[in-house]
């Protein structure tokens, strides 16, 4: 039931799924270099937290209204692109209108780092269908260990973005915006290959 390869596979699956999240990680770094460790707690909490149930949901919809939820698969890029180049174009627009005269900022509220956690997560409810094969208490395990290991990828973004944000002042606005924007458009290029 819980052999080596079952947590091997769910531990591979959470390094590919948390990708995103550790770039969205690094731009919130990036952008909020003062940002305090309880703040980063949180932060890689919220993506944790989101990296974990939309996996379960997927895994919810699969054992019961697939139907229902392969109609609304093909919009999940198109969601991830608008948000993500929402949140992105905004920074982005934040850090060329600032550039150095303006002070640091936290720009990470909760209702950014929301909707960052649902743009970067939402991908990760057709991962309910790779796991379709689970029973419950599979599922559940498979879905934390995403979880557990999605915390640690974007703790150690949001590190690395802010030792990079130092040095970067006055131009990681505007670097954190493009690398959400391209996330965005890179989710929603592969989604057609």
């Amino acid at each position: 039931m819980f052999g080596f390869s079952f947590f091997f596979n769910s531990i591979l699956l959470g390094i590919g799924l948390a990708m995103d999240a550790f770039s969205v990680s690094l731009a919130n770094g990036l952008n909020e270099s003062k940002m305090k460790t309880p703040k980063m707690l949180g932060v890689a909490g919220i993506f944790s937290l989101f990296q974990f149930a939309m996996p379960m949901v997927g895994w919810i919809c699969v054992s019961t209204v697939a139907q229902y939820f392969s109609a609304f698969e093909k919009f999940i890029p198109w969601i991830a692109l608008i948000l993500l180049c929402y949140i992105g174009g905004n920074m982005l627009y934040d850090g060329i209108r600032c550039k150095d005269s303006c002070a640091e900022k936290p720009a990470v509220g909760f209702s950014a780092l929301i909707v960052q956690g649902i743009a970067t997560s939402i991908d990760a409810l057709s991962v309910g269908f790779t796991i379709a094969d689970h029973n419950f208490v599979q599922a559940l395990v498979a879905c934390l260990l995403i979880g557990i290991v999605t915390f640690f990828i974007c703790f150690a973004g949001i590190a690395i973005g802010k030792k990079a944000g130092t040095k970067l002042t006055g131009k990681a606005g505007i670097l954190g915006g493009a690398i959400l924007i391209f996330i965005g458009l890179e989710i929603f290029i592969t989604s057609w290959f």
